[in-house]
C-alpha cells in the first residue's frame, strides 16, 4: 500500500497511470482508501478515469461504502469523482445515493456528474421523477453544460416528453431555447430508432 501511494504521488502522470492500472489488475482491499483519496486531488483526467476503472475491480460493497463518505465532501472534485465511479459500476441499486444537493450543487461539475450518473443509475420507476428534476436545470451554464443536460435527458426516454413540452412555455427564453432543442433532439433520436428498427 505505501508503494502504491508513493507511485501515485508521483509528479509524472505515466507512472500515476501505471500505478492505478496496477492496482485494478490486482485488486487489493487495502488499495481502496489510498485509489479514494487520490481521485480528490488527481489533476489528469486519464488518469482520474484509470483511478475510477481500478475501484470497480475492488470489492465492490467496500468501494462503495468508502464512496458515501466523498460524496458529501467539502471537496467539489471528490464529490464528483465519487459520482463517476458510481456510474461507472452502473448498479441501480446505488441510484438513491445521488442526492437533489448533487442535482443542485452550485458546482457545474459536480451537478453535470450527478445528472449523468443518475441517467445511468435510475431505475425503471424513478425516471419520471428524475426527469423533473433535470428539467428544472434548463438553461443552466453553457452551451457544452446545457447539450450534456440534454443528452442525460434523452436517455431517460418518455418520461421527459411532458415535462420538456411545459418548460418550453416558460417565461424564461433560455428555458423554453433548451426544452424545444432537447424536444427535437430526442423526436430525431427517436426517428433514427425506428429507421435501424426498420432496416
Amino acid at each position: 500500500m505505501a508503494t502504491l501511494k508513493a507511485l501515485l504521488e508521483s509528479p509524472d502522470k505515466s507512472v500515476r497511470l501505471q500505478a492505478a492500472l496496477a492496482a485494478g489488475t490486482y485488486p487489493e482491499d487495502q488499495f481502496i482508501e489510498v485509489l479514494i483519496a487520490q481521485c480528490a486531488h488527481e489533476p489528469d483526467f486519464f488518469v482520474r478515469d484509470t483511478l475510477s476503472w481500478a475501484l470497480m475491480r475492488q470489492d465492490i460493497p467496500k468501494v462503495v461504502e468508502r464512496l458515501k463518505v466523498e460524496l458529501h465532501s467539502e471537496n467539489s472534485q471528490a464529490k464528483s469523482q465519487a459520482l463517476h465511479t458510481l456510474s461507472k459500476i452502473g448498479d441501480p441499486q446505488f441510484y438513491s445515493l445521488i442526492t437533489n444537493e448533487h442535482h443542485f450543487d452550485s458546482d457545474d461539475k459536480v451537478a453535470v456528474t450527478a445528472w449523468r450518473a443518475a441517467s445511468v443509475l435510475a431505475p425503471e420507476g424513478e425516471k419520471s421523477a428524475l426527469a423533473k428534476i433535470l428539467v428544472s436545470q434548463l438553461g443552466r451554464g453553457d452551451s457544452d453544460l446545457q447539450f450534456d443536460l440534454t443528452r442525460f435527458l434523452c436517455a431517460l426516454g418518455d418520461s421527459i416528453v411532458a415535462p420538456l413540452k411545459a418548460a418550453s412555455e416558460s417565461e424564461k427564453e433560455e428555458i423554453r431555447l433548451h426544452a424545444a432543442f432537447t424536444l427535437m433532439r430526442y423526436e430525431e433520436m427517436r426517428l433514427e430508432s425506428s429507421e435501424k428498427k426498420s432496416d
